[in-house]
């Protein structure tokens, strides 16, 4: 039994089969970034007062660093497929469309690469 419709079968119509992978990463990144965004929060709170010499020995730690740039990849990553199904609902011209998609995946990489660049520098001396 196809849930498929005859006229869909005809045409040779179907699902591009992207959407339940989307949809299981935003749910996987979104667990993900729960503890890791409390740990951020709280850490960078932690630091309040210690100066700009507590800060850059925090992040040059290792498994700080290490956790900074799983943070900074899963938190970019999920902002990236959010920002995609909002232009796939609320843009409708397809030339529009198209580069609204590659300009926002392009500024979510440009910004990703930058943080974890940061991180690597300071982890690195």
């Amino acid at each position: 039994m196809s849930l498929q419709s005859p006229i869909g079968r005809a045409r040779g119509l179907g699902s591009a089969k992207q959407g339940l992978h989307h949809w299981w990463m935003q749910r996987i990144t979104a667990v993900l970034l729960v503890p890791l965004t409390l740990w951020f929060v709280f850490s960078v709170a932690s630091l309040i007062g210690g100066g700009y010499e507590a800060t850059v020995a925090w992040v040059s730690a290792p498994w700080v660093a290490v956790a900074l740039v799983i943070y900074f990849a899963t938190l970019f990553y999920h902002a990236q497929l959010g920002v995609q199904v909002v232009i796939e609902d609320y843009i409708h011209g397809p030339t529009t469309k198209l580069v609204s998609m590659y300009l926002m995946k392009l500024a979510h990489l440009v910004l990703a690469v930058a943080a974890i660049f940061a991180v690597v520098r300071i982890a690195l001396g």
